[in-house]
């Protein structure tokens, strides 16, 4: 049953009166003064593998660029991963895509048919799903979104003192053009959103989760705060998530009717100085502009490496741009427990789950222990 909007505003305003007023005192550190590892498609499984026989035969480039899958999210987040990136499908009435194209692809190849990739037919029912491309890479770790979710929760719950983490949304809507007949996903709405914000409820208790309402406080605006009061110390994060919305396109139909993110849950990646500006993505950099960001009070998420290009040729100087730069959040397909075959990995020194923050964490900061 949806939840009442009511109900979803009044969740989210829970936190808000718990909000972070005034700027941390300068001996304490901030939720944005430390540095994380993220992953990049975190939910990622790989290809089959006799499809992926096809796709290296018929699309090398392509399949070059999606050669990489991950561990299991609790895996990950045991592993020290404190970000994850999953791509979130709309599916109202469930069953969109419960037959993608892949299986009847490998059939007329004369190829063996692949493992069933939904055996508890968990697509035919209603709500979000989670895969990278519809039809052509949509084999997941977990299923639906809920259950993604609910499995962050259970390994945050066990592990009640970590650092906050940062859950990456990728909104999907894109239509393929492929010589064979893909599914077109649902346009997201206003409404769809709600949906959103109520599946995220419906797992996450209100103050388990960081909202815009908590970080705002008493300011203004979303931009305000995070410019001048800072967001809320390290300690009030601890054992909490934070959702972050990938896709610049969709901030203004989540806004609509939140104006500056008010009864939201997520953040937006937003343009430097908009109402609703407190993270904003800069996957490519360069490290200088990230650099001027973060000390601006942003919360900022770039990429170390991508397409496997990097961690083909064991190529550093992108990651050692990152993690220079005092972006807080650095992603990447090759975090320290999943390494390529090259030798490229990506990791804080001492393979640690945070740092303090090498451009803005404060004196105060501890060279150690930061998760607990």
């Amino acid at each position: 049953m949806p939840f009442p909007r009511s109900l979803l505003l009044a969740g989210a305003a829970t936190l808000g009166l718990a909000a972070c007023a005034a700027k941390p005192p300068a001996s304490t550190v901030a939720m944005n003064q430390i540095q994380v590892i993220g992953t990049h498609n975190s939910y990622h499984a790989g290809i089959a593998a006799n499809e992926s026989t096809l796709w290296k035969k018929t699309n090398p480039e392509q399949y070059a660029a999606l050669e990489y899958h991950h561990q299991p999210l609790t895996a990950q987040l045991s592993a020290g991963v404190r970000q994850v990136e999953l791509d979130i499908y709309a599916d109202t009435r469930g069953g969109l895509y419960a037959h993608p194209a892949g299986p009847g692809l490998v059939a007329r190849a004369g190829l063996p048919a692949d493992p069933p990739f939904d055996p508890n037919h968990v697509m035919d029912k209603p709500g979000f799903k989670v895969m990278h491309v519809q039809d052509v890479d949509y084999r997941s770790t977990c299923q639906p979104f809920t259950a993604c979710l609910a499995e962050i929760r259970a390994w945050s719950q066990a592990h009640p003192g970590h650092v906050p983490v940062f859950i990456l949304l990728e909104t999907k809507e894109e239509i393929l053009s492929l010589p064979f007949p893909t599914v077109q996903p649902e346009a997201l709405t206003p409404a769809s959103l709600d949906a959103l914000d109520r599946e995220i409820l419906s797992v996450f208790k209100a103050d388990e989760v960081i909202t815009p309402d908590q970080v705002r406080g008493t300011a203004t605006t979303l931009n305000a705060a995070v410019r001048a009061q800072g967001w809320p110390s390290l300690d009030e994060a601890r054992g909490k998530v934070v959702f972050l919305l990938d896709q610049k396109k969709i901030s203004a139909r989540y806004l609509e009717g939140h104006p500056s993110l008010k009864g939201r849950v997520a953040f937006t990646n937003a343009e430097t100085g908009t109402d609703d500006a407190a993270f904003i993505e800069m996957n490519d950099g360069p490290g200088d502009a990230i650099t001027a960001l973060v000390r601006q009070g942003y919360l900022v998420r770039t990429r170390s490496d991508a397409d496997t290009k990097e961690a083909r040729t064991n190529d550093t100087r992108r990651r050692e741009m990152a993690l220079a730069s005092g972006a807080q959040i650095i992603s990447t397909d090759y975090p320290a427990s999943e390494p390529a075959a090259s030798g490229f990995v990506v990791s804080l020194p001492g393979t640690v789950a945070a740092r303090c923050n090498p451009v803005t964490a404060p004196a105060t900061c501890p060279a150690t222990g930061l998760d607990r």
